[in-house]
């Protein structure tokens, strides 16, 4: 059983409900682990008890040292912070798991990652860890997002590994802003990565398959190179808001033009989770 993590609070509970349909339809057998940001968003998933889903209540993560610096960053930036100790404590609390997949709250899934795990066991790494791959167009972004994308990324459980978690998780607690400042880290917990192939390069395993790991920054560029239609394994949602119960931002930065299928397939999705959440008198967060 492959075990996943994410984290989001109430007002993101019809991804999160999404995401963990597309995996179990994807990647079962699985378990996906649930960070969850506030006390409602823990009530609400009590209230659904869902199969193969593992509620880890706030407090039971932060530390003493997480609550203090809580208080100094913004909302996003402490979701940040909170990346690596969440697959920290999976591994810590699951001794059973072999590895465990940090995923964005926003990924959906449309097909089986097995083949990104048969990717990292064939390297013969411990840590699997995934481009953002732009778009030439926005190419030059790498330069503030960082080459690497905190959206899918597998740790396995041996010491190697655990030691890349921890040496995250210390710096992601000195700092994880999302604005550079002395030369600093820039969008969180993103930049890290860049040293990880040089510092940890027998550990690290970069994935190969870019095409299956989709975004609004290169979907255009990826369907323009098949010349087809297709669905990836994972599309990354970034940026997609929910406004309204008829409304919804699909991107404000980048143009998608060639994703309308997997945006209607999405949507499809979210739909299905809110019809769930009323049938269990869970009202919408907008």
């Amino acid at each position: 059983m492959e075990h996943y993590v994410t984290l989001f609070d109430h007002k993101f509970l019809p991804q999160g409900l999404a995401l963990y349909s597309s995996l179990m339809a994807h990647a079962s057998p699985c378990m996906l682990w649930v960070v969850c940001m506030d006390d409602r968003v823990e009530r609400q998933l009590r209230t659904l008890d869902l199969p193969n889903l593992q509620r880890i209540p706030l407090q039971d993560i932060e530390s003493e040292a997480l609550k203090t610096v809580k208080s100094q960053r913004s909302w996003g930036e402490y979701c940040w912070t909170l990346t690596p100790y969440s697959c920290l404590f999976v591994l810590e609390q699951c001794h059973e798991a072999g590895q465990v997949t940090y995923l964005d709250a926003d990924l959906f899934f449309f097909g089986s990652p097995a083949s990104f795990f048969k990717e990292l066991a064939g390297a013969n790494k411990q840590v699997l860890i995934t481009e953002h791959a732009f778009d030439p167009r926005f190419a030059k972004l790498a330069s503030i997002a960082g080459r690497f994308c905190v959206q899918f990324q597998t740790f396995s459980n041996t010491a190697g590994s655990l030691e890349v978690l921890q040496d995250w998780s210390e710096k992601c607690l000195q700092t994880c802003s999302s604005l550079r400042r002395n030369n600093g880290p820039v969008f969180g917990d993103q930049k890290y990565l860049e040293q990880w192939p040089e510092r940890f390069g027998d550990r690290i395993h970069i994935l190969h398959a870019k095409d299956q790991a989709l975004a609004p920054w290169n979907v255009d560029y990826f369907m323009g190179k098949a010349g087809t239609n297709y669905f990836p394994v994972f599309y990354h949602f970034h940026n997609f808001r929910i406004i309204s119960p008829r409304y919804a931002r699909l991107s404000s930065t980048y143009p998608c033009k060639t994703a309308g299928p997997i945006y209607q397939s999405y949507l499809e999705a979210l739909s299905g989770q809110v019809t769930l959440m009323a049938s269990h008198g869970i009202p919408l967060p907008w």
